[in-house]
């Protein structure tokens, strides 16, 4: 990889913006820790927000940097990176995720990365600067994690139902009203310990770029703590204007739904990360969501609302991609 002769203020100014985005990682995909907890009535969104924030951070404990060291080294040449790529990667990411916040459209904050370090890699060095296989990983990883995503959710209602088919429905709900703080938990825990480690990457690879650290140094803490924190204080925030989409407009979710999708969804997060794989916590709540439903019925999911939502991860990569060419562009200019 190649030195960089830039400034520590360019530098630092990059890792803000890294950590910027990060915060609003946390703040857009709020709403997938959050909205089925919220949507079913049994936390109030002030209470859910700061128990998805607190998981957020825990992860820090629990899982080991494989998807830091596949965006940091897996997606791009690195012999490409500079301060100008990093730019407008993370202006890119950052105003597509705006936009379909602003809207309310549950998009792929992780997508949005990736398709930025894509579109500013190609705006400088065209598509050789890209690293097929760790891009094959990740767009595959579009397709299954709403499909395992999908299985895990149906699954787990599948076998609720089993276990609990002699059981009142009024006994149904008191006792996963409690079991869903459980899934909700282990979800927000996922969410964390895959989101906050490709906010590391870009971080990583920065500091490889301008030689403030080697290609064999292991991550710093000071990078791992503070993307950690970042993202858990970005859900604190909350992502409000997702939180209905998700909760209620794909299909009606009562405590024992929440618990099932969520459970699905955590299952596919664990997965994806012990294997060292980005995957959308978006993709992965919305295909649980869909699971759910379609294990009661086909007509408890209002397909039209899924397609919305598929189009908008259909478009993330490339919009994001295209965004993050103009401020690869404009940084060249002014940075």
């Amino acid at each position: 990889m190649q030195t960089l002769n830039i400034s520590i203020y360019v530098l630092g100014f990059l890792i803000i913006l890294a950590l910027l985005f990060d915060f609003m990682n946390g703040f857009h995909d709020a709403a997938n820790a959050i909205a089925t907890v919220v949507s079913t009535g049994v936390l109030k969104p002030s209470h859910a927000v700061m128990l998805a924030a607190f998981f957020n951070f825990v992860a820090i404990a629990v899982f080991q940097l494989k998807v830091a060291t596949t965006v940091g080294k897996g997606t791009i040449d690195p012999m490409v990176v500079d301060h100008y790529v990093v730019f407008g990667a993370l202006v890119g990411a950052i105003v597509w995720n705006f936009i379909t916040w602003y809207y309310g459209i549950p998009s792929s904050s992780s997508h949005a990365l990736i398709g930025g370090l894509v579109g500013a890699a190609v705006a400088k060095a065209g598509t050789n600067s890209l690293i097929s296989a760790g891009l094959i990983k990740t767009i595959t990883f579009i397709v299954l994690s709403p499909l395992l995503g999908l299985f895990f959710g149906s699954l787990m209602m599948l076998l609720v139902s089993w276990v609990f088919v002699r059981s009142t429905p009024r006994h149904v709900d008191k006792w996963f009203r409690r079991m869903q703080l459980v899934s909700a938990s282990m979800y927000s825990l996922g969410h964390g310990g895959n989101d906050a480690q490709k906010t590391m990457g870009i971080i990583w690879m920065l500091l490889i770029a301008s030689g403030a650290a080697a290609a064999s140094d292991p991550l710093p803490t000071w990078v791992i703590v503070s993307c950690y924190l970042a993202i858990g204080m970005g859900t604190l925030f909350g992502g409000w204007r997702i939180v209905k989409t998700m909760g209620q407009k794909i299909t009606k979710l009562r405590p024992v739904g929440g618990f099932c999708a969520e459970t699905g969804g955590a299952i596919t997060l664990f997965l994806a990360t012990s294997l060292g794989i980005p995957v959308s916590t978006t993709h992965t709540i919305t295909g649980a969501i869909v699971g759910v439903g379609s294990s009661r019925k086909m007509s408890a999911v209002r397909w039209g609302i899924a397609g919305t939502i598929v189009w908008a991860w259909v478009f993330t990569i490339p919009a994001s991609a295209f965004m993050a060419a103009i401020a690869w562009w404009v940084g060249k200019q002014f940075l």
